[in-house]
């Protein structure tokens, strides 16, 4: 694959590899708001869409929300190795299909995950390399406990199991390779936005850099 030239510097535009980004979080530590945010700013970054058995909700559309698959096809896919991640809750199944997804990364373009723990460590086995992890905190108890509550307006015993399942996602904090700890949302999108800047001049990640560093030490 060849370099382009920027004409307008004179500098070469080199290709790369794509890389997922996963974002995890626990529940109103603002994950959702922070995705958005870099979806609407990011025109080379997309999110992953999910297969799923459920029905699709009110306004949903088939390959742009999910892919709604039936049980038979789920497991035929399963089966398959079709899927890098998939995982069963609240009595159906999702999962993300490979093929989309490398095709993102061999074209150049990011693909944004949000996902769980669980999710994560099933990406991170069969990604390897392709992956970038980001896990967001709450600045305190206090103030998440705050965002269930003004978020959701659930009754006080639903909050306190949602911050049950809190403390045990945050545990998992060690196996994310960064961590950003939101009391600012724009201060927290603008973090994720510099560790994908950073990320994608990763030597790895550029296809054209032993090409162009060999045209620059060829004294012919």
């Amino acid at each position: 694959m060849n370099s382009k030239v920027n004409e307008a510097e004179n500098l070469p535009v080199m290709s790369r590899r794509g890389l997922m980004l996963v974002l995890s979080s626990p529940s109103g530590a603002g994950k959702t708001t922070i995705s958005r945010s870099l979806l609407e700013r990011d025109e080379n970054l997309s999110l992953s869409i999910s297969a799923t058995t459920r029905s699709p909700r009110p306004g949903e559309e088939n390959g742009k929300d999910y892919l709604f698959v039936s049980e038979a096809k789920f497991r035929q896919m399963v089966d398959g190795e079709a899927f890098l991640e998939h995982a069963h809750v609240f009595d159906h199944s999702y999962g993300t299909p490979k093929g989309a997804v490398e095709a993102a990364l061999s074209e150049g373009r990011d693909v944004l995950f949000d996902v769980d723990w669980q999710g994560a460590q099933q990406l991170a086995h069969n990604a390897g390399d392709d992956l970038v992890s980001v896990f967001i905190l709450p600045p305190s108890h206090d103030e998440l406990e705050r965002r269930l509550h003004k978020r959701a307006q659930d009754p006080d015993d639903v909050v306190r199991r949602r911050m049950d399942k809190a403390a045990s996602e945050m545990s998992h904090w060690e196996a994310y390779d960064y961590i950003i700890v939101n009391s600012d949302v724009d201060e927290s999108v603008a973090s994720v936005q510099a560790i994908l800047a950073a990320e994608r001049l990763r030597r790895k990640r550029r296809l054209d850099l032993p090409a162009f560093v060999a045209r620059l030490c060829d004294r012919n």
